[in-house]
């Protein structure tokens, strides 16, 4: 499989694996995360989330050092994400923690959710200024990011 199919492949899960995690989240925060069932598929499907996130930019940058080459980005609105991308990926580990440990949300959760949400909103326009790359066969633009 080339490049080119590697990321479409990556893409497009990454297009599934936003709207689980975004209506998992939506559901955690209106129930106020009761029933320990729903707490962990948002914890699986986050952890889903997150290993198609890394891909896909492993994908772009490969081995590189990915916290240089994003401080090297022209593009802010993606810098931004990939900082917002690390709070909500730290707060996560955090409050799922505490979650296994106790059972119960916590106030580092509810800043997760917060930050979560903000993050989604942000793959959103990430995912929608690329919307061409999704449609189209071929692409070649978007590898010239090496």
């Amino acid at each position: 499989m080339n490049k080119i199919a590697k990321l479409k492949t990556c893409d497009w899960s990454l297009l599934l694996m936003t709207v689980g995690i975004f209506t998992s989240g939506i559901y955690l925060e209106v129930t106020n995360s009761s029933g320990p069932a729903a707490v962990w598929i948002h914890i699986a499907v986050g952890i889903l989330f997150f290993i198609s996130v890394a891909w896909h930019i492993f994908l772009h940058f490969g081995k590189s050092n990915w916290f240089e080459r994003f401080s090297k980005l022209k593009n802010q609105f993606t810098r931004v994400l990939w900082w917002v991308s690390l709070a909500t990926l730290i707060t996560g580990i955090i409050a799922c923690i505490h979650w296994i440990m106790t059972f119960s949300h916590s106030p580092v959760g509810g800043i997760h959710g917060k930050i979560g949400f903000l993050m989604i909103i942000m793959c959103i326009g990430h995912m929608w200024k690329r919307k061409k790359f999704y449609k189209s066969g071929r692409n070649k633009r978007i590898l010239s990011s090496k």
